[in-house]
């Protein structure tokens, strides 16, 4: 029978109480995609880094060609140290887009903000990271962007953060704000 126990003698392991050998690092200390994980409640890393980049997607959208250059200008930091090579990669990586004709795309066209032109409202900008990224069910799409936010804005200086901020649409300049 498929559903019986064999082995009785083996005692069941909870989850919760397991130990973990890796000691807890300060908030200034943690890595860019450590901070979306935990902030966001990821599973792994590799969601904090599909995810982020699509984050970083919806707001290159909004901005012109120049205004997303700066920023990535001051993205030029590691975003995880580790020996997983999918992981080696700076955080300027993750604000390009893995999709060449997407990266081209958004070097060419105007931003989607201002008049006469297809504008990305807060539902939006919001709708895009769900549906773009795959989320997780059981990840709130509100939180995630304002974990990636967060880690963002630890790397910018405060012109950048206060430029960002103007491009932003109404909610989501609060969550850019709360962050």
């Amino acid at each position: 029978m498929p559903d019986q126990t064999f082995r009785k003698n083996i005692p069941e392991i909870d989850p919760t109480e397991i130990e973990d050998d890796r000691s807890v690092i300060s908030e200034e200390h943690r890595s860019f995609l450590d901070k979306v994980k935990n902030q966001s409640g990821l599973a792994d890393l590799y969601d904090a880094r599909d995810l982020t980049e699509v984050v970083f997607r919806v707001l290159r959208d909004l901005m012109t060609t120049e205004a997303a250059d700066r920023v990535e200008g001051e993205l030029h930091k590691p975003a995880e140290i580790t020996e997983e090579k999918a992981l080696q990669l700076e955080i300027a990586d993750l604000w390009h887009d893995t999709n060449p004709i997407v990266g081209f795309l958004s070097r060419v066209r105007p931003p989607w903000q201002g008049p006469g032109i297809f504008k990305i409202d807060s539902d939006r900008f919001l709708f895009r990271v769900a549906n773009e990224g795959g989320l997780p069910p059981n990840v709130d799409r509100e939180r995630l962007v304002k974990a990636v936010f967060s880690a963002t804005k630890d790397e910018l200086s405060p012109e950048r953060i206060q430029e960002i901020a103007s491009w932003l649409p109404d909610y989501v300049r609060q969550l850019w704000e709360q962050a």
